[in-house]
């Protein structure tokens, strides 16, 4: 049992250093990974090297560090499930570092992500100059979505003659049940306006909504309920 301790602290100790490495380094740093998902590979793999090549390690102690790894990513999957509070911390959150065609400095400061990477993941998304674009938003994986002006979408209406419409973003205003509060004040909404807008979608409360987004440019209240998958 005392030979398993060490391999406890060292396992959990490692989770706790890769994971502040991994906020220090920035998203763009572990693109398409979130950041749990970076540590897990790292932890995995560190373990099977040592037992190719530990002769010291056998099977007890490299299951047992395994399992510690396993519970470690099991519990933080269920802990961001239960307490949503706690996404933003362990998950990240999605950082607009393009906002109305204008840079954000401090969001690409913050995010350890400079020109040349912005560029280089806009061309990913064929859009080969920022002043095609109208948001890009840097998501928690690290990859950016993006959605241009009017005249450069993909069939514009500069091609018809037809004057283009500005360009908003849809907000969500309900996640998984809860009222974004925030996100509701910004858009100059009311908590009876929402009300209103899901009695007349057939919702009798915010619990039942899964996901729901407001999308100024057509005034319109998009919902989704919770569905459980059919059998």
């Amino acid at each position: 049992m005392e030979n398993l301790l060490p391999i406890l602290s060292e396992t959990l100790f490692g989770f706790f250093a890769l994971f502040v490495l991994t906020k220090v380094l920035g998203k763009t740093q572990i693109i398409q990974l979130t950041a749990f998902d970076f540590i897990a590979a790292l932890v995995l793999g560190e373990l099977v090297g040592n037992a190719i090549f530990d002769d010291q390690a056998g099977i007890i102690e490299i299951s047992f560090a395994v399992l510690v790894a396993g519970a470690v990513l099991y519990v933080t999957e269920i802990i961001t499930q239960k307490y949503k509070g706690s996404r933003s911390l362990l998950e990240g959150n999605p950082a607009i570092v393009i906002h109305k065609g204008k840079l954000i400095k401090e969001e690409m400061k913050k995010n350890k992500l400079d020109i040349n990477q912005l560029q280089h993941l806009l061309r990913a998304k064929d859009a080969f100059s920022i002043s095609e674009v109208e948001y890009a938003i840097l998501e928690t994986d690290g990859t950016v979505s993006v959605m241009k002006k009017p005249v450069h979408q993909t069939t514009t209406k500069q091609d018809f003659n037809i004057a283009p419409k500005p360009v908003r973003l849809p907000t969500t205003l309900i996640n998984d049940g809860e009222v974004l509060w925030d996100n509701l004040r910004e858009s100059n909404l009311s908590e009876e306006w929402l009300e209103q807008e899901l009695t007349k979608q057939n919702f009798n409360s915010v619990k039942e909504v899964f996901y729901a987004e407001w999308n100024e440019g057509n005034n319109e209240l998009f919902v989704l309920q919770f569905t459980e998958k059919e059998t």
